[in-house]
C-alpha cells in the first residue's frame, strides 16, 4: 500500500480480475449476466468514462462462456480503447442511423436475466426490453450489492489517502473566522482547501449553522453566522476516483451546556459503533449500538437518518448502516459512521468518520479531532 505521493495505478490486469469476479457473483446470484452502462459501476470494472454521457448507447456486457464486451458510438472507440481495462474488452461499435439496440441484442441470452447498472437511462432499459422482450432486468444495487463493497489494498491506499486530505482540510477550515460571514463563504473555504490538499472533484461543501444545522442536509446558504452557534461541517469528494466523507461540529466563540452535552451523546455514540465494527457483525448492528445509547439519552426521536453508508468509486453506495440490513461485514468493507441528533429551529451535531473493515475489528481514515472546537 502506497501511502504517501501518487497511488499505485490500477492495471488491465485489476480490471481484469474484478470483471471475471462479477462473472462468477453473478452466476451465483441466479443471474445469466450483467449489463454496465456509464457511472461508477462502469469506471471502477474498465476504467472506462465515456467523454460525454449521452443519449448514444454505451454498453458493457459480463456473462459466463462469453468475452467481456463493450458496445460504444464509432465516435467514442477511440477513447474507449486508450481505457486501462480495454486489453480485457472486446470492443464493438456502432453508427448514427443505426439502432444500437440490435446490436445490443445479439451480446445477451434473448430469455436471461440480468443485473443492470442503477445509472441506466430508463430510454436504454426500454430499448433493450424492446429488442429482448423475454429478458428481464434487476438493478445491481438489489442483485449484487457486495460488488464495489469490498475494496483491494489499492483501493483502501486510495480512500486513506482522500481521508487524511479531508481531516487536513478540517485543520485549516477550524482557523478561518466564522462569525459574521455566510455560510457559502465558509463552505467556499472547505472546497478550495479540499482541492488545495489533492481532490479532483468536490461534492459537496455542508455548512449548517445554528438552526439551520438541524436539517442533515442542508446545504450552505445566506444565512450569517452568529457568536454561540453550533456549526456542522460535513464535506467530501473524489481523489485519485475514490471518495472522502467526514463530518465535525464546532461551536463559534462559545458553547452552551446543552450543546456540549449533546455533543458528548453523539461523540461516544460514534465510538461506540466504530468499537462494534468487526467482521461477521451485520451492518444493521452498527446501526443499533449508534442509536441505542442517543436514545438511552433522550434524543431518540431526534436522530432521523441510517448511522452510516458505504463509499468507495462514489461517496455514497452500499451497503448502508441501517435497521434492516443483516448483511454482514467483511474485511475491505468501506463505509461511514455518522450519527446526529438534530433540534428542530436550534441546532443539530453530527460526527463522522470513513471507517474499514480489518481481520480483528475497524480502522478509521479520518483521525481528526472529535472533541467540541471553538472557532472565531
Amino acid at each position: 500500500m502506497n501511502l504517501e505521493g501518487e497511488p499505485v495505478p490500477f492495471t488491465g490486469e485489476d480490471y481484469a480480475a474484478r470483471m471475471e469476479r462479477v462473472v462468477v457473483d453473478a452466476r451465483e446470484a441466479g443471474l445469466d449476466g450483467i449489463v454496465v452502462m456509464p457511472g461508477p459501476d462502469l469506471v471502477w470494472l474498465t476504467g472506462y468514462q465515456p467523454p460525454a454521457i449521452t443519449e448514444r448507447l454505451t454498453m458493457l456486457t459480463l456473462a459466463p462462456d462469453q468475452p467481456a464486451t463493450l458496445l460504444v458510438p464509432i465516435l467514442e472507440r477511440a477513447d474507449a480503447e486508450t481505457a486501462a481495462g480495454a486489453p480485457g474488452l472486446t470492443i464493438e461499435d456502432w453508427s448514427d442511423g443505426m439502432n444500437p439496440f440490435e446490436t445490443a441484442a445479439r451480446l445477451l441470452r434473448s430469455n436471461g436475466r440480468f443485473g443492470i447498472s442503477d445509472s441506466a437511462w430508463a430510454m436504454h432499459l426500454l430499448g433493450l426490453q424492446e429488442a429482448l422482450p423475454n429478458t428481464r432486468y434487476r438493478s445491481l444495487s438489489q442483485s449484487l450489492p457486495m460488488m464495489r463493497a469490498v475494496k483491494d489494498v489499492e483501493e483502501l491506499s486510495r480512500l486513506a489517502l482522500a481521508g487524511a486530505a479531508a481531516d487536513a482540510t478540517f485543520y485549516e477550515i477550524v482557523k478561518v473566522r466564522f462569525a459574521g460571514r455566510r455560510e457559502s463563504d465558509v463552505a467556499a473555504d472547505v472546497a478550495r482547501l479540499l482541492r488545495d490538499f489533492g481532490h479532483e472533484q468536490v461534492d459537496f461543501t455542508i455548512v449548517g449553522s445554528g438552526p439551520n444545522g438541524a436539517h442533515p442536509h442542508h446545504e450552505a446558504g445566506e444565512r450569517v453566522i452568529q457568536v454561540g452557534d453550533a456549526v456542522v461541517l460535513d464535506f467530501g469528494g473524489l481523489m485519485h476516483g475514490y471518495g472522502s466523507d467526514t463530518t465535525r461540529t464546532v461551536c463559534v466563540g462559545e458553547s452552551s451546556g446543552e450543546q456540549r452535552d449533546v455533543h458528548e451523546i453523539v461523540r461516544n455514540a460514534q465510538q461506540a459503533a466504530f468499537d462494534a465494527v468487526a467482521p461477521g457483525v451485520s451492518c444493521q448492528e452498527i446501526d443499533r449500538v449508534a442509536r441505542a445509547l442517543i436514545t438511552e439519552a433522550g434524543y431518540g426521536t431526534e436522530f432521523v437518518h441510517r448511522t452510516g453508508h458505504g463509499i468507495g468509486v462514489t461517496t455514497h453506495e452500499p451497503p448502508y448502516l441501517v435497521e434492516g440490513e443483516e448483511q454482514e461485514l467483511r474485511p475491505g468493507m468501506c463505509f461511514s459512521i455518522e450519527p446526529g441528533i438534530y433540534l428542530p429551529g436550534r441546532f443539530g451535531v453530527r460526527i463522522e468518520d470513513i471507517v474499514t473493515v480489518t481481520e480483528t475489528g475497524g480502522e478509521r481514515f479520518n483521525n481528526s479531532d472529535r472533541t467540541l472546537r471553538l472557532v472565531e
